[in-house]
């Protein structure tokens, strides 16, 4: 099982990605965590580029991110499912700021070691308009198009914990 976790920042792409791999037991790789190295320093290209070539040769993955420059058109294309999160950028705001609170002063789990819990004004402004242009909300709809047949589409939180119920709830070996 390949799985790609889209969407925007603050919907909860590494929660997903997260419980997707720890029910499937596959291995999960964020590509925040790829992107910064310690102290919130950006990682080289073609560092970055290795490590994800390296851990997409694995027979069964979830990839948490955006990035295109990161092989997302071949991350899409190996994908079983593709899941994107396009939440309200208002919950998005809400939900970064209460992650921001539980780990203020630490990294998270899925972050690079030393990339420790922020929220500044930029972030917010990602949240709330920048990272939701329309060529960005477009995007998502032409993926959308593109893999019909294995994307999930969520607008909230409520349908991707009724997704995670469901899987709970049935053999995963369908």
């Amino acid at each position: 099982m390949k799985i790609a976790v889209l969407g925007y920042s603050g919907a909860g792409k590494s929660t997903l990605a997260g419980i997707l791999a720890k029910h499937y037991n596959i291995p999960v790789l964020y590509l925040d965590s790829v992107s910064w190295t310690y102290g919130w320093q950006e990682r080289g290209k073609e560092e970055k580029k290795e490590i994800v070539r390296k851990f997409m040769k694995n027979e069964n993955w979830v990839i948490d991110g955006n990035y295109k420059s990161l092989f997302r058109a071949e991350r899409l294309e190996q994908a079983d499912k593709i899941f994107i999160l396009s939440f309200n950028r208002f919950f998005c705001l809400k939900s970064a700021f209460k992650r921001y609170f539980m780990y203020k002063g630490k990294t998270r789990p899925d972050m690079a070691k030393g990339c420790d819990e922020k929220i500044d004004l930029e972030f917010i402004l990602w949240i709330l308009f920048t990272g939701r242009t329309r060529k960005k909300r477009n995007d998502y709809k032409s993926i959308c198009n593109q893999y019909k047949s294995k994307t999930l589409w969520f607008t909230g939180r409520k349908q991707v914990n009724d997704y995670i119920n469901s899987l709970n709830n049935s053999d995963i070996f369908q």
